[in-house]
């Protein structure tokens, strides 16, 4: 089953503020005929295009498939946070696999982001270092304040400081923290830089290619209706676009939908929302998060949805950014968009080895822009004999959705209805 939306059926980028304001870039070529090669990637997202640079630049003979265009499902599309650590905090890492991997898996965080800012460095694309967390209540605040002691005192990472007053220009925080070290850029522009550099490398990219079968066997062939690929290793990089293609990975990973809105250009009057230039995220079990872009427009995410269909985005994320900004309420909305991303059950990425010869990580759940960077190029050195990274990762617990494929969207939907609600009653 193709997890496209109505309006992703052409191939060309939704109308979205970054599609909007890309460098120029000209199309891959469909993939004709049959062609060889070490290895296929499928999916041309962060995890792919970073695969196919990483395998390139190692001599590998690349070839990755995208089914419609390079970054065109959320790696185009999401905040461009680029957060410190895992998803979850390392209290919940230290109780999960223990103090020795929460370390490791720490220190692969900051590996994350330490090659997102190079890379986006070699490709000229500005990192604005800072993201914020807001809190709503007291003991938020206390909670967040102690996270951080924690991270200085355990894990020396001192980058963290309480939210300077007036950062925020809202009355619905009663504090919260700022991480100096994380930050965020355009997310695609930093997509079409990897698939830039990838190619430069001597990866071969060939768009509008959706793969409809996989051939397993001591030399995998990946099939799309107009060629194939024989290939020594395969790499499944589709995360949320996934689809049928292996249903191991996606008993455990579960495509939900996000959205974003994009204000007219504010001038002035955005230091008045943000006073540096700092992403932010809030508390709620639904994250809301924002940021001003380098027009100043407010560019606001929120909401959930799951299927196959979009609600009606500006209502759906103009209420909660009012809620933060009700200042805002008589001003245009010029891009309203959404996207599918993937989330675990226990919210940690699912790295698997379903088949010989075949590798995945998928379902970053919302920390997608530093972890699936990462993920590609933990992939290639897979392929290149070293595993240890990727084995880290791939060893971590990471149960199935409860009903399986077939029925963990009707379960999800419940438990989010459940959770939205404690969000809206504060609780």
């Amino acid at each position: 089953m193709n997890l496209l939306h109505a309006n992703d059926r052409t191939g060309e980028y939704p109308a979205s503020y970054y599609a909007a304001t890309a460098v120029a870039h000209q199309p891959f070529a469909p993939l004709k005929g049959q062609v060889t090669a070490d290895v296929c990637i499928i999916g041309g997202g962060y995890t792919g295009l970073s695969a196919a640079l990483h395998c390139a630049q190692a001599g590998l003979d690349v070839v990755l498939l995208e089914a419609h265009r390079v970054g065109f499902g959320a790696s185009g599309r999401n905040g461009g946070q680029v957060g410190s650590g895992q998803r979850l905090e390392q209290d919940a890492l230290e109780k999960l696999a223990g103090a020795e991997t929460a370390r490791k898996l720490w220190d692969m965080g900051e590996e994350a982001k330490a090659l997102v800012r190079d890379l986006a460095a070699a490709m000229g694309l500005p990192f604005h270092p800072g993201v914020a967390h807001a809190c709503y209540t007291d003991a938020e605040v206390a909670h967040a304040h102690a996270a951080a002691e924690k991270l200085a005192v355990h894990y020396g990472y001192d980058q963290i400081e309480p939210l300077p007053e007036g950062l925020i220009g809202s009355a619905a925080f009663k504090g919260g923290d700022l991480d100096r070290g994380a930050g965020h850029l355009h997310p695609l522009n930093f997509a079409l830089g990897l698939a830039k550099a990838a190619v430069a490398a001597g990866a071969r990219i060939f768009e509008r290619s959706e793969v409809h079968h996989i051939q397993h066997g001591l030399r995998p062939v990946v099939q799309t209706s107009t060629g194939r690929v024989t290939c020594n290793h395969v790499i499944l990089a589709g995360n949320g676009y996934l689809g049928r293609l292996d249903r191991k990975v996606a008993a455990r990973v579960m495509p939900i939908n996000n959205f974003i809105l994009a204000t007219e250009p504010l001038g002035e009057s955005a230091a008045g929302l943000l006073a540096e230039n700092v992403a932010v995220a809030d508390t709620k079990f639904v994250v809301n998060y924002w940021r001003l872009s380098d027009d100043n427009r407010l560019l606001f995410g929120g909401g959930e949805s799951y299927g196959y269909r979009f609600p009606d985005i500006l209502q759906t994320v103009r209420k909660p950014m009012l809620e933060v900004y009700p200042q805002l309420k008589d001003v245009k909305i010029d891009y309203a968009w959404g996207g599918t991303l993937a989330i675990t059950m226990n919210r940690l990425p699912c790295f698997a080895r379903p088949h010989p010869n075949v590798l995945s990580a998928s379902g970053y759940s919302g920390h997608g822009v530093a972890l699936a960077t990462l993920a590609g190029k933990l992939m290639a050195e897979v392929i290149q004999g070293q595993a240890s990274g990727f084995d880290l990762l791939a060893t971590l617990p990471q149960p199935r959705f409860p009903g399986g494929v077939a029925f963990r969207w009707p379960l999800l939907v419940a438990a989010m209805t459940w959770y939205g609600l404690r969000d809206r009653l504060g609780v």
